[in-house]
């Protein structure tokens, strides 16, 4: 489905600045309250609003962007060491408060519970069919935003009553972790009772989703039988598809092995370089790409986040993965004969997954790819209840049955099958993780979660890198503390 930026007049509460510029301190808005004040008098008023506080997904492309470069499977690329210099830093391990990058990441996030939580005000104002169904879908989305802010920034503000409003400016505290994470699962647990098992729009949040999502949330704080019987539940309904790269392709969105996939779409004739994100098109694409490229298949690029001859070559021999997630730039010149510029850091390898495809943008080309982001895929479900059943000691057989089928499908055969047990079996499982969702976003947080990130990651430090700086903005506006060592 489409998200519909015109519902950010009404959903983003009490906003006087830019539609896009949002963050988790308001001002009050005079105009907004009257408009509020005649609102959800019908169930095409709340299913609106609903479909503002999808809106702030398409917006988290930093997120995934992230999520690799923060490791050794991506170096950030781009044009020169100043070209988007927040990325720039965390890459290099020398990022601060002072990052653009996650200021934006806070705020998008904080702008999608807003939404949310205007919904929860006025919950009781209409009784209607369906009413549970929609505050399942929205109480999944406040999840996933509040997900997104614990893993990257630990101890947050936690607020699901209201929106904030200016009397709240200077007044937040940060909630613990812990109970932000007790939030977030009231909020899936409550999705799962409410949600159908089925939608009829693509994009829209079912209860599998948010099973799935419950279990990854579980897994992150090593609860690991919760995590097991959660992630069961979605087990056997969704299946893998037998070609790995034909689910990254545009024939293959919202497929059988789609849980919960990001819509996006090239039809927006919205095109702002002062809000690259107000559109409904893919802006994170368009980083990955190689410059200046000519050729077949793909489009020009700005030569971000590029892969690493290590991660190239962590692949064994026959893994049909390899050259479905990384393009080898140079063999696919040779054979095609297209050509392209070197960027900043270029390593001769490129985003496959997310790269840009010829013919899938719209009008302004940089900001409207179709491309959806695959953010939970069945193979990633499987490695989770392998993971959960292993470590937890709950089913052994289990986990190398669910780790098997990931490997099977991307080798075609069962000659690559791990049999290995106990601490061997984890390992196994964790490196699975990163060759099967290589380069979408995962492997960081995967990192930190099960303690691997101070010997896999150069510049890491426990203790600090852990989690990301609060943004200098809010510390200095809301008066909230820093992250150590910040």
């Amino acid at each position: 489905m489409k998200y519909l930026n015109k519902i950010l007049v009404i959903s983003t509460a009490l906003l006087t600045v830019n539609a896009c510029t949002n963050y988790v301190d308001f001002e009050p808005s005079e105009t907004h309250e009257i408009v509020a004040g005649v609102y959800f008098q019908s169930k095409g008023d709340y299913e609106a609003i609903l479909t503002g506080c999808y809106d702030p997904l398409q917006w988290l492309y930093l997120n995934t962007l992230i999520g690799d470069i923060a490791t050794g499977n991506s170096l950030c690329g781009g044009e020169s060491a100043t070209d988007v210099i927040g990325l720039q830093q965390i890459d290099d391990y020398t990022h601060n408060p002072n990052n653009d990058n996650l200021t934006s990441i806070w705020q998008w996030c904080y702008e999608g519970v807003n939404r949310v939580n205007y919904l929860e005000e006025n919950k009781a104002k209409l009784d209607f069919e369906g009413k549970d169904a929609i505050y399942g879908q929205a109480y999944f989305l406040r999840a996933y935003y509040y997900f997104e802010l614990v893993k990257f920034f630990g101890d947050v503000p936690l607020f699901t009553e209201r929106r904030l409003d200016g009397t709240d400016s200077g007044t937040l505290q940060r909630t613990s972790k812990e109970e932000v994470y007790a939030q977030i699962e009231n909020d899936l647990l409550e999705a799962v009772n409410s949600l159908p098992t089925t939608q009829n729009q693509a994009g829209r949040i079912n209860k599998y989703a948010a099973q799935a999502l419950l279990g990854k949330v579980y897994l992150f704080q090593d609860k690991f039988q919760e995590a097991a019987s959660m992630l069961q539940n979605v087990i056997g309904v969704y299946s893998l598809v037998p070609d790995y790269e034909s689910q990254f392709l545009k024939s293959g969105e919202n497929g059988p092995e789609s849980v919960f996939e990001i819509q996006y779409s090239n039809e927006s004739e919205w095109y702002d370089w002062g809000c690259p994100t107000c559109g409904e098109g893919n802006f994170g694409i368009i980083h990955n790409g190689p410059r200046a490229y000519s050729g077949p298949q793909f489009a020009s690029g700005w030569s971000f986040n590029v892969p690493t001859a290590a991660l190239y070559n962590s692949f064994d021999e026959g893994d049909t993965r390899r050259d479905a997630s990384i393009l080898n730039i140079v063999a696919f010149s040779e054979e095609t004969g297209a050509s392209y510029a070197e960027g900043y850091e270029h390593t001769g390898y490129f985003n496959r997954k997310y790269i840009p495809r010829a013919g899938e943008s719209g009008a302004q080309t940089e900001l409207n790819y179709l491309t959806n982001y695959r953010a939970i895929r069945y193979a990633d479900v499987l490695l989770m209840a392998a993971e959960a059943n292993a470590r937890g000691n709950i089913n052994e057989d289990l986990a190398r049955q669910y780790l098997n089928q990931v490997r099977e499908r991307a080798f075609g055969n069962s000659d690559h099958n791990i049999s290995s047990s106990g601490t061997a079996l984890v390992q196994a499982i964790w490196a699975e993780r990163n060759l099967e969702l290589s380069m979408e976003g995962h492997h960081f947080f995967d990192l930190v979660r099960t303690g691997q990130a101070a010997t896999e990651i150069e510049g890491f430090v426990s203790g600090k890198h852990d989690v990301f700086p609060v943004p200098q903005r809010e510390i200095d506006i809301s008066g909230l503390t820093q992250n150590p060592q910040y």
